[in-house]
């Protein structure tokens, strides 16, 4: 069954399809990352690309749950972020592509609410 988005605003982003997959600039057409479509609650992530554009994705669901914020550093697998408590993958971000980000992503099967910033 597919997922009802409550909230979806992209700026100078375009991901692979509707609500996950390959994540890219709009600017420069690179590819910035991945988010793992499957797995994740809500994102928000602001981000300024190596090519100087500003950009961002928000997306949140009809279902979605009440963030809670959570401590805890996603791990990293395969370069992917996981959560710590299951091992699911929720996002893989191509640091070198970008200049800076800011991160805040809720994983679906826990309900945590994980921040990272670079």
């Amino acid at each position: 069954m597919a997922k009802e988005i409550r909230n979806k605003k992209l700026i100078n982003t375009r991901l692979a399809n509707n609500y996950g997959g390959w994540i890219y600039c709009d600017n420069c057409d690179e590819n910035i990352g991945n988010l793992c479509y499957q797995t994740y609650d809500s994102v928000n992530f602001k981000y300024v690309c190596n090519c100087g554009s500003e950009g961002s994705l928000e997306i949140d669901f009809v279902d979605s749950k009440e963030k809670r914020d959570d401590s805890s550093e996603m791990i990293t697998i395969k370069n992917r972020l996981c959560c710590p408590k299951d091992a699911e993958p929720l996002i893989t971000i191509l640091e070198k592509k970008l200049t800076s980000y800011d991160l805040e992503i809720t994983c679906k099967a826990c309900g945590s609410t994980y921040k990272k910033k670079k």
